[in-house]
């Protein structure tokens, strides 16, 4: 039983860091109730900083690690983790090609890429979007999603940060996608397409869930996605309760990535079935994942309105 873990989050600029404080938070209370010593370190959303943190956790003497995330980060940890033969159960992060070559040593939790986006884009199909903008930063990670929405809606068109406004009047957009980092330049865009009077009709989402965290409390409005069922499980029911208020699906994430590294040995993950906070989690082998996959991952789209979160889509 591994019984000391190694959690990576980006706890620190550039990072997302109100993703990495849920996934910190969550595991951090499963470590408490199970037993588990979990050691953190700050990732800080670079990808060489969290190899570094790896070598240092192992040094440390983790028998797993667990958490990330950003993709780019999460796919460093992965590589690193695979050449120091140390389990690592990715909590959050869902690029599709996290390693390079299928291995045993990489589990998920999240829901792949491929499959969360194209949900993303039936939502949009659904509500009658066909001219759809993205908004996007240089990043592996944002070009494999401008690649899964064209897959799934056809012509997407890319839209320069400097010129957002007028390029999405020239192109006659009726959504936009925000592919960039968080709360900086998102929120900035966000201001100028909606002071916009000639943008009144253009729908803003954010496929990677920007407006989850809390600088955009008051900013309502733009779908994104959620990685939570319909209805916690008992467990996560209890979990919410224990973390107060309204915790981040990320909060869950990190709270079963513990959880499910309380109950194994080594990298057997083929044997787990572990109650979650989010239903019940087993790993399986996915056709073009080459690590081991909890497939069924809840995901919704919501968004914030003056009631909190509503959901308007789930697959």
């Amino acid at each position: 039983m591994v019984m000391r873990v190694g959690v990576l989050g980006p706890l620190g600029w550039p990072g997302w860091v109100g993703a990495g404080r849920w996934l910190v938070a969550g595991a951090e209370l499963a470590g408490r109730e199970l037993g588990v010593e979990v050691v953190v370190r700050d990732t800080g959303g670079d990808a060489g900083r969290a190899v570094a943190a790896v070598d240092e956790l192992v040094g440390l003497g983790v028998g797993a690690l667990a958490g990330e995330y950003h993709s780019v980060v999460a796919r460093a940890v992965a590589a690193r983790a695979v050449e120091v033969g140390v389990p690592y159960l990715c909590s959050s992060a869902v690029l599709d090609e996290l390693v390079a070559e299928p291995t045993d040593w990489v589990a998920r939790i999240a829901p792949v890429q491929s499959r969360g986006w194209r949900i993303f884009a039936e939502y949009l199909g659904k509500i009658g979007h066909r001219r759809i903008a993205v908004v996007r930063q240089p990043s592996v990670y944002w070009a494999a999603g401008v690649e899964i929405l064209r897959k799934h809606l056809g012509s997407v068109v890319e839209v320069d940060p400097a010129d957002v406004c007028e390029q999405l009047v020239s192109n006659s957009a009726t959504a936009l996608l925000l592919l960039v980092g968080t709360p900086e330049p998102a929120l900035s865009i966000v201001e100028s397409v909606r002071r916009d009077a000639r943008l009144a009709h253009v729908m803003i989402g954010a496929p990677a869930g920007q407006p989850e965290f809390a600088e955009w409390a008051d900013v309502e409005g733009i779908p994104f996605l959620r990685y939570l069922p319909d209805e916690l499980s008992p467990l996560g029911v209890r979990v919410r309760a224990a973390l107060g208020g309204e915790p981040s699906f990320v909060a869950y994430e990190g709270y079963d990535a513990i959880a499910v590294l309380a109950r194994i040995q080594s990298a057997d993950w083929g044997s787990v079935v572990v109650p979650g906070t989010r239903g019940e989690i087993t790993f399986e082998r996915v056709p073009g994942i080459g690590v081991w996959q909890w497939a069924w991952a809840p995901i919704q789209v919501v968004e914030r309105g003056p009631a909190g979160f509503r959901v308007l889509h789930s697959g």
